[in-house]
């Protein structure tokens, strides 16, 4: 995944055998990944039914579990689609596969743990489908690196870890409760801390621009969902000012996270991405995009949780009132999601470009420090005094520091 690992000529090449195209610097993401970013997005949806099913702290558990390991699937073609074009030659068979298994293991998240009567088991299902995700993605890696040792010995190292994993989640199929639980831990912890242990010195990012790009999109659908959710929350209830009130609330704070996001550091993480060179450009996409970026999606995936239970207090759903509260694990997913999605956004820019902003961390204490006093306030209260510290940090940064965003946003950065 390095930034010299192939030449502008070799980008449109037809080599003998299974044809793939390499990516160029200045490649952008197809419309084929758009379309598989469809599934990702049914996905989360998924993510978000399985911890609302079991608003419990080992139900929150497993929907991390769940997000770490369709996270991974998701990243393992970012990269893959960052060295041969995903919509030319053999590459386009591979995604469209590999779509189906994603496929399949959205359907059968909320059985991931728990297999329900008759059928299919659940479990069993998602540890196959994730295998021939998997599978492919190493055999379409190998092809790409036919002309590549480097990244060919990198690949191979990987599978090692694929398998491991794999074989976990299979052997977890057969578990149930704590066991199986502490199985899907430790395969979670061999696909994430195994690909960091082997090391970047093989991998390539052909694209600094596609690979950002890439990152930014799933972002904008991880917020698309967190707006699906606020109308999920809804749409089967009458229309009244509190939930007009409510969902525009909700759709200004899903706008102040992307603003958080896209306003400026986006643009300078990308700048700096463009910038690395060798394996440092691999080192920086691998910490900066695929480890920093999760608790990004698991952030908003968290404030959509809340946002829809928000949603049903206001509309009356379950016999709540407006004057209901807000508690319990809703609660902590809209202050907690907001928190880790601004904690992971300030790390993010730290990785990349070299700047923590401090205030971002200090709103994020916040957050977490007000959850006694905001329990106190109807379920709405809870949603508009998010959305108004959000908002107040957008508008502070925006001020504070509005020569340097003007030259981020419309200077050379730009």
């Amino acid at each position: 995944m390095e930034g010299d690992g192939v030449s502008q000529g070799q980008g449109a090449k037809r080599k003998r055998g299974l044809r793939v195209e390499h990516v160029v610097e200045q490649s952008a993401a197809t419309n084929l990944e758009l379309f598989f970013d469809l599934v990702f997005v049914f996905a989360l949806t998924q993510i978000t039914k399985l911890i609302s099913s079991d608003l419990t702290g080992t139900g929150v558990l497993h929907g991390f579990l769940v997000l770490a390991i369709v996270w991974w699937c998701w990243v393992d073609y970012s990269w893959l689609a960052n060295v041969v074009k995903a919509d030319e030659g053999v590459t386009r068979a591979a995604m469209l596969a590999a779509m189906a298994a994603m496929f399949i293991i959205a359907l059968v998240i909320p059985e991931a743990f728990t297999d329900l009567p008759g059928g299919l088991s659940g479990p069993t299902v998602v540890a196959c489908a994730y295998l021939v995700l998997r599978a492919v993605h190493v055999a379409q890696f190998v092809v790409a690196s036919r002309d590549d040792p480097h990244l060919r010995r990198q690949v191979l190292l990987f599978a090692g870890t694929m398998a491991g994993s794999t074989a976990l989640l299979l052997a977890a199929g057969s578990m149930d409760g704590a066991t199986q639980t502490v199985l899907w831990c430790v395969a979670v912890v061999v696909d994430y801390g195994g690909t960091l242990a082997i090391g970047n010195q093989g991998w390539r990012v052909n694209s600094a621009k596609h690979f950002a790009e890439r990152h930014g999109l799933i972002v904008i659908i991880g917020l698309g969902e967190s707006i699906v959710a606020v109308g999920a929350g809804v749409a089967h209830l009458p229309i009244s000012w509190p939930i007009i009130l409510a969902a525009v609330l909700g759709l200004s704070l899903s706008a102040s996270l992307w603003w958080a996001y896209f306003d400026t550091t986006a643009l300078r993480a990308e700048h700096a991405l463009t910038q690395a060179r060798d394996h440092h450009r691999s080192a920086m996409a691998q910490t900066a995009y695929t480890y920093l970026h999760l608790p990004i999606v698991g952030g908003i995936a968290l404030v959509a949780l809340g946002m829809e239970h928000v949603l049903e207090y206001v509309g009356g759903h379950a016999h709540h009132s407006l004057s209901d509260p807000l508690k319990g694990i809703p609660l902590a997913a809209l202050l907690g999601g907001a928190a880790l999605y601004l904690l992971a956004v300030a790390a993010f820019g730290k990785r990349t470009y070299g700047e923590f902003k401090t205030v971002r961390a200090v709103l994020a204490a916040a957050l977490v420090a007000l959850y006694p006093a905001v329990s106190l306030l109807p379920a709405i209260g809870a949603l508009a005094t998010v959305t108004v510290l959000l908002a107040g940090l957008n508008l502070y940064e925006t001020l504070h520091h509005r020569p340097h965003r003007h030259s981020v946003r419309h200077g050379h950065h730009a």
